[in-house]
């Protein structure tokens, strides 16, 4: 029998399936990185906390894909460009969270086909505007303001993640391609 987070993300197309997998790695993931900059930045990482509820967004994807498969592949890039946006805001452009927008413009381009030409397009056209949002002075200034240290060592961590994302979407997307 399988376990009920494998039936929760199971859907009989591989891409959704493979789409649902990947929301419930980040809904799991998605509480650690406050701890993370808790010991980069000390207390001040509270100001990620409003982050935290990106969890039960990314855990409910598989849930409305079940319902509609295409909002639900939709969904994943769409939250966590969203999602990669706020956390630029609140700790700013030089934290490198906008290096996260890499990894989400490769899953875009995994999760949808060709022959779903219209979504494509439109959804591979959300990280490269999001970039642009999150590395300019568009977002206005963040509301802490950290040394350059505190920002190298978040960079690097996100530089870190971004790298493991790709990676392990690569890996992911991998298995669920036909022979």
């Amino acid at each position: 029998m399988k376990h009920w987070l494998e039936r929760y993300a199971d859907h009989p197309d591989p891409l959704v399936a493979t789409g649902n997998f990947i929301a419930l790695v980040l809904a799991w993931n998605q509480p650690f990185y406050p701890l993370y900059l808790w010991f980069i930045v000390g207390d001040v990482a509270w100001v990620e906390a409003p982050d935290m509820l990106a969890g039960l967004f990314f855990f409910a994807i598989p849930a409305i894909a079940r319902r509609a498969p295409m909002l639900g592949r939709a969904l994943l890039p769409i939250g966590a460009t969203i999602n990669i946006l706020l956390v630029s805001w609140l700790l700013g452009a030089a934290s490198g969270v906008w290096l996260l927008l890499f990894p989400c413009c490769i899953l875009t381009s995994l999760l949808f086909r060709w022959r779903e030409s219209w979504w494509t397009p439109l959804m591979l056209a959300l990280p490269p505007a999001a970039w642009w949002l999150a590395t300019g002075r568009l977002l206005g200034a963040p509301p802490l303001a950290l040394s350059s240290e505190q920002l190298a060592s978040i960079w690097a961590m996100n530089a870190g993640s971004a790298f493991a994302a790709m990676l392990f979407f690569g890996f992911v997307f991998a298995k669920a391609r036909p022979a």
